[in-house]
């Protein structure tokens, strides 16, 4: 599995181009699930796993990996499957979101696929399984699910996306009645949190589900006012996004006259040294790591209506 992840670090140039790589994984059943490359650190087959008290119930034990703790999810009953039952076959998906380290029990890891966030679909709706879908892809005639791990985080252990009450009474934003914030995500999880946290900030907010969507609706808002800013303070934008990604989105405000002074904030689970290089070289004005309120709510601040 060690070969699987080892090119990994020489594949960000993909990014910025709207492309991405998956690892492809099973849990219960023939299904194929799909993660971004990025988010993941190594595959190992399951290790030991310990059991401690009053651990959340999708919570299978705790591993210590390379002198780390880490919490162990059964991906299959967090889905509302049944739990992965054969721990000496399975394996662990170490991957980093919102600035923590997670162990990920899958019942199996294939191979990565090579593909572009135009390929990648909002999924069907409904209930069941399909509520825990961020995304759908098609690959050699088989449907790839790719799961909204940010609501399954956030279902075992809810983010706090209340501010602290110092950043809170500090903050002071200008052209309240005017102007709006933009927030492009695809994970409804993900957009109420941010909701949340800057509610207390009084601005009206508009919603898109990916890049394209942002994108073309941003495009309108700019044909109904003549000037972006004139009605838009600030953009806030995840990465990983179905039919076009968070860098891809910028890049194109930045080559669209009428678009290209809005002010763009990237706001995602994706870590790793690379993201601050695609910041400055899609033109990006700022990247938050998710989820901090404080430091998001700065943000809007330093820059909503800052012409």
């Amino acid at each position: 599995m060690s070969e699987i992840m080892n090119s990994v670090n020489q594949r960000t140039q993909l990014v910025g181009e709207n492309r991405l790589e998956l690892l492809l994984f099973k849990l219960n059943s023939r299904q194929r699930f799909g993660i971004n490359v990025f988010k993941v650190r190594e595959v190992l087959q399951c290790p030991p796993l310990t059991s401690m008290p009053r651990l959340n119930k999708l919570v299978r034990g705790i591993a210590h990996i390379r002198g780390q703790t880490i919490s162990v999810i059964d991906m299959s009953m967090a889905t509302g499957g049944k739990k992965i039952e054969d721990l000496s076959t399975a394996f662990i998906i170490i991957a980093e979101y919102n600035s923590s380290v997670q162990g990920f029990l899958v019942g199996s890891v294939e191979r990565i696929i090579n593909t572009n966030w135009q390929s990648i679909m909002p999924p069907p709706k409904g209930s069941g399984r399909a509520s825990y879908l961020t995304a759908v892809t098609q690959i050699e005639d088989e449907l790839i699910e790719i799961l909204d791990v940010e609501k399954i985080l956030n279902e075992i252990s809810p983010v706090k996306t209340d501010l602290s009450a110092d950043v809170a009474s500090s903050l002071k934003v200008e052209n309240k009645q005017e102007k709006i914030i933009f927030i492009a995500d695809d994970s409804s999880v993900a957009r109420n949190q941010i909701k949340r946290a800057l509610s207390s900030l009084g601005l009206k907010i508009e919603l898109a589900k990916n890049g394209l969507e942002a994108l073309d609706r941003l495009k309108e808002i700019a044909a109904e006012t003549g000037e972006i800013t004139d009605k838009v303070g600030v953009l806030i934008s995840d990465i990983e996004m179905p039919e076009m990604d968070g860098y891809t989105l910028t890049a194109e405000i930045r080559n669209t006259p009428e678009l290209k002074k809005l002010h763009v904030i990237l706001h995602t689970s994706l870590s790793g040294v690379f993201n601050q290089a695609m910041v400055e070289k899609v033109g990006a004005d700022d990247f938050i790591a998710k989820f901090h309120p404080d430091e998001l709510a700065t943000s809007v601040q330093k820059w909503f209506g800052n012409d």
